[in-house]
């Protein structure tokens, strides 16, 4: 089932993503979180701080994982998921970084490291709340439109739509890197809730082809979404209608 808020702005937005995600944690307070990056959660996480240091909101026995990283950056790199995450979120709330999991762009064995992660979400008992952003192109992580989808956590190539989005985090486009390790649209779906955000002009025509879809195809990663039981996803006007 497929739930749509649309809110009037993209602070409106970030608020009622962080009380859903608030609300969760305050029924579960061991609940395991999925977690994505990029510009449209940073609202909602910067709301989840003010929820955290001014209403106690508690982070302690929470486990997060994330949903992808670059592949080839150190942990300590400024537009490495794991310093993002850090900087935006962790840093600033009660969470134990025990709990907190990120993939890992360097491992020695990609492949091996893949599996082990989502064995690890699997032993953690699964991701409870899974939070997602949609690229202009429609995909989610970086699970890209393509022939065929990965169905776990893999090594992808990055398209030149992604790779030129995220080059306005770099000091060039050439810095990009042009592989990420990501969750597979399987991972993603075994969620038990998932949270879809996307805010502004730019992601109204992939929101429209989405919400208009009638069948489910990889050259929509998103699409994908239609077969989950539980997802709610929340727009700015902007981006429900262009």
């Amino acid at each position: 089932m497929m739930k749509i808020v649309v809110e009037k702005n993209y602070e409106d937005l970030s608020k009622v993503a962080a009380n859903l995600v608030r609300e969760e944690i305050e029924k579960n307070p061991k609940l395991v979180l999925g977690l994505a990056t990029g510009s449209t959660p940073e609202g909602m996480y910067k709301e989840l701080i003010r929820l955290h240091k001014e209403e106690g909101l508690d982070f302690s026995k929470v486990t997060t994982f994330n949903l992808d990283e670059y592949v080839g950056i150190e942990e300590e790199h400024p537009n490495s998921y794991h310093y993002f995450m850090k900087d935006i979120l962790f840093n600033h709330i009660n969470i134990d970084m025990n709990n907190t999991f990120i993939p890992d762009g360097q491992a020695e064995n990609p492949e091996e490291y893949c599996k082990k992660y989502d064995k690890l979400i699997e032993e953690k008992g699964g991701i409870d709340l899974q939070i997602l952003g949609i690229g202009e192109n429609g995909h989610i992580a970086f699970n890209e439109p393509d022939e065929e989808l990965n169905v776990g956590t893999s090594i992808v190539g990055l398209t030149e739509s992604t790779i030129e989005a995220n080059s306005r985090f770099f000091d060039s486009i050439d810095e990009v890197p042009k592989t990420a390790i990501t969750m597979g649209i399987g991972s993603i779906m075994k969620a038990k809730k998932i949270i879809l955000l996307a805010n502004g002009k730019k992601k109204a025509p992939v929101i429209k082809e989405l919400l208009k879809a009638e069948k489910i195809t990889t050259k929509l990663p998103a699409s994908m979404l239609l077969l989950h039981h539980d997802v709610t996803i929340i727009l700015d006007e902007e981006a429900y209608r262009g």
